[in-house]
């Protein structure tokens, strides 16, 4: 689809088939450049499902379902921007495969400057979350808008840190989900002072598995990530990895080895993070960074053509499992064209027989 402002009819159809049961961002993106428009990917929903085994209806989204929640966003003061609009931040754009759609409350213009993520801990020691603070100021105060996931600890502190120069909080929920609830005030100053983003209904209320896409959203905006204080299974050594996936420099605060809070960023400095003991690390790291590049998302209708997709997808389903396994090597198994493979993937995902993953990666469900 070309990029540029979507009319009110083609915004609605958009979110329609974002919100579409089993159709992921990376079934979204194929679908769009398989069919040019959101309208024409709704139409032939039903038939790919079909083919790819479904043996019940497809629960795509009434147009009552998507105005309601269109009039939510609207009550908050919150914007949608669709991953084609010219406000979509470019950063979430290059992504593998990015959003198809993101709510924003505030100050939208954050999302297209120099970008830094700080998060850590939930129960954060006074220094960690005092060095948070600073952390976030002092790269405020140099020219970058302070990325966080507004939890307790570390994320309320970087937010605070860098309210007067911009910051920008990712949600799990929707925009109007203030989580947790002593963040009330906090949530107010953003709206106005800031940003708050969310990937969600405006009204949806967090739910665990919204957290990893929230980590990912976080890890995308950013330039880099910075985790200060994070035990060995903390979320945000979760952010971290994605972050090195995304391309991205991902910095970490040592500490002192008694502390439980410092094992996952002393380890994360052992594989490889750089170390951040100040804001001039982290400008020091970044000041070399080159523009990121647009992935090619072009859609080969003769590929599809060729083949018989039926055998195809068959032979797909019976090469899938558990096991994650990448989309290249099912192209290398095969032998088929690549854009014919994910034809026959995501017919399949939409029969519930295959899990799309980031990072173009494929699981039999």
């Amino acid at each position: 689809m070309t990029p540029g402002r979507l009319s009110d009819p083609q915004r609605l159809a958009w979110l329609r088939l974002a919100r579409t049961e089993t159709v992921g961002p990376v079934a979204f993106e194929h679908l769009l450049a398989r069919y040019g428009t959101p309208e024409r990917a709704l139409s032939a929903l039903p038939d790919l499902s079909r083919r790819g085994g479904r043996a019940t209806p497809l629960n795509i989204p009434l147009r009552d379902t998507i105005e309601r929640e269109l009039e939510a966003g609207a009550a908050l003061g919150a914007r949608l921007i669709c991953g084609c609009e010219p406000d979509f931040p470019l950063r979430l754009a290059a992504l593998d495969p990015p959003p198809p759609v993101l709510w924003a409350l505030g100050r939208a213009d954050l999302l297209a400057k120099a970008t830094i993520a700080i998060v850590g801990a939930r129960i954060a020691s006074a220094a960690g979350q005092r060095f948070a603070r600073q952390l976030a100021a002092e790269l405020g105060e140099a020219g970058h808008v302070i990325v966080s996931g507004m939890a307790r600890g570390v994320d309320g502190a970087a937010h605070e840190g860098a309210l007067r120069t911009g910051t920008v909080a990712v949600l799990g929920g929707g925009v109007g989900d203030i989580y947790p609830p002593e963040h009330a005030a906090l949530h107010a100053r953003l709206a106005v002072e800031g940003c708050v983003v969310s990937e969600s209904a405006p009204d949806r209320r967090a739910q665990a598995k919204d957290f990893p896409r929230r980590n990912r959203i976080i890890s995308g905006l950013s330039l880099g990530v910075v985790v200060v204080e994070a035990e060995l299974k903390s979320g945000s050594l979760i952010t971290a990895r994605l972050a090195a996936e995304q391309g991205r420099d991902v910095f970490a605060v040592p500490g002192s080895p008694l502390d439980p809070r410092a094992r996952g960023t002393n380890d994360l400095i052992r594989q490889g993070a750089i170390l951040c003991e100040g804001a001039e690390d982290v400008l020091r790291a970044l000041s070399g960074q080159t523009q990121l590049r647009e992935r090619d998302r072009t859609y080969d209708p003769a590929a599809e053509a060729d083949l018989d997709l039926g055998a195809l997808r068959e032979r797909l389903a019976a090469l899938l499992s558990p096991t994650a396994v990448s989309r290249d090597e099912l192209v290398r198994a095969t032998g088929a064209p690549t854009s014919a493979v994910m034809a026959a993937l995501v017919e399949l995902a939409l029969a519930e027989r295959a899990d799309l993953l980031a990072g173009g990666m494929v699981a039999g469900v």
